[in-house]
């Protein structure tokens, strides 16, 4: 069987993760957002796509299925994209317990860690178009992600870090395809 690779994207929020996975899907690499197994479940309970619709959509999920609930219902995702690629891309994996399922099941799983400053971070955050959070609601976040949704264990053992500080996305990018070349895999 060829060797297949699957990539998920950690770093904590304004880092660049959605970024890196959008510059995989310009080559070509399918990828799973896991953001989407939210909408899917808030499409399922018949309710409108809202910030407050998605929170209970994430509850109903980890409450139903537990703190691996999104690895859960990403791996047959995943499964049918590597019948089909040899590399998948993972947009949100968060949890410790997504982690070790996913690397149970699947031993060729890749961390690669984006990270950048808290100050990057949260002057981009502030920018967003889409939820824009202050500098404060920013720091709240980390901590509640770092807190409750255990993202402090895939971070902290990434197989690989690219620091993503500065403005310019073609450093991002150039990071990403310095890491696949000496990782040997073609994007």
């Amino acid at each position: 069987m060829a060797k297949k690779d699957i990539i998920a994207i950690v770093g904590m929020p304004g880092a660049g993760k959605s970024e890196a996975a959008s510059y995989l899907d310009e080559k070509g690499i399918p990828f799973i957002r896991f953001g989407q197994l939210t909408d899917e479940t808030v499409q399922e309970m018949g309710l409108p796509l809202t910030p407050q619709n998605e929170r209970t959509a994430r509850e109903k999920l980890r409450n139903e299925l537990g703190m691996a609930a999104y690895a859960i219902k990403a791996k047959p995702k995943i499964k049918a994209l590597l019948e089909k690629a040899k590399v998948v891309a993972l947009d949100g994996l968060y949890s410790w317990e997504e982690y070790l399922l996913l690397k149970e099941e699947f031993p060729e799983l890749i961390l690669i860690h984006v990270y950048a400053e808290p100050t990057v971070r949260y002057a981009r955050l502030a920018k967003r178009k889409i939820r824009p959070l202050t500098p404060g609601e920013a720091r709240i976040r980390d901590v509640a992600e770092l807190e409750k949704l255990n993202k402090g264990g895939p971070i902290a053992i990434a197989d690989y870090m690219i620091e993503n500080d500065t403005e310019d996305i073609s450093q991002l990018h150039k990071q990403i395809d310095a890491l696949f070349a000496r990782l040997e895999i073609k994007i």
